[in-house]
């Protein structure tokens, strides 16, 4: 058993086996991977004596919950309405064709960005907006936003 999974057996142990508990059970999951493997939830689901589909049904039903990897950086773009008026597509476009993301795919192929659409940052006053991290970036235009791509790729350069 690899030590990602020994700590999942720990989680389901330390929930004394209780489907009841499937919620945080799979949280502390996704902490472990990032995100949550399909041959681990089928893993979880064995250890509660639930199925499978009960594991996937809450995994999917939830919006916190992601089945795929996710990159070191997380770019969560605005699409609410002030951003939506003040052309955040047009923000979520030049991510997409600078990160070589074709339909479906959501993390750069190095890894480094995953793009997120959401529905409101809460800083409409800074429209179209988007966060890295937790790093707020505003007023963003194609220019700003190929710049501030250029500086996280920088950083990673000089910390490889």
């Amino acid at each position: 058993m690899d030590e990602k999974l020994a700590k999942v057996r720990q989680v389901v142990i330390s929930y004394k086996r209780n489907p009841h508990r499937l919620l945080p059970i799979l949280q502390e999951v996704q902490e472990i991977y990032s995100y949550l493997p399909e041959s681990v939830m089928e893993y979880v689901a064995r250890e509660l004596a639930i199925t499978p589909g009960q594991v996937f049904g809450a995994a999917t039903f939830y919006a916190h919950f992601t089945l795929e990897p996710k990159g070191k950086y997380v770019i969560r773009v605005c699409d609410g309405t002030a951003c939506h008026v003040r052309k955040s597509s047009d923000i979520i476009k030049v991510l997409r064709e600078e990160l070589k993301l074709g339909e479906g795919k959501h993390t750069s192929e190095d890894g480094l960005f995953t793009l997120e659409v959401v529905a409101c940052l809460g800083t409409c006053m800074l429209a179209p907006v988007l966060m890295i991290g937790e790093e707020v970036h505003g007023s963003m235009t194609r220019e700003k936003m190929i710049e501030v791509l250029g500086k996280y790729r920088e950083k990673e350069v000089k910390n490889a």
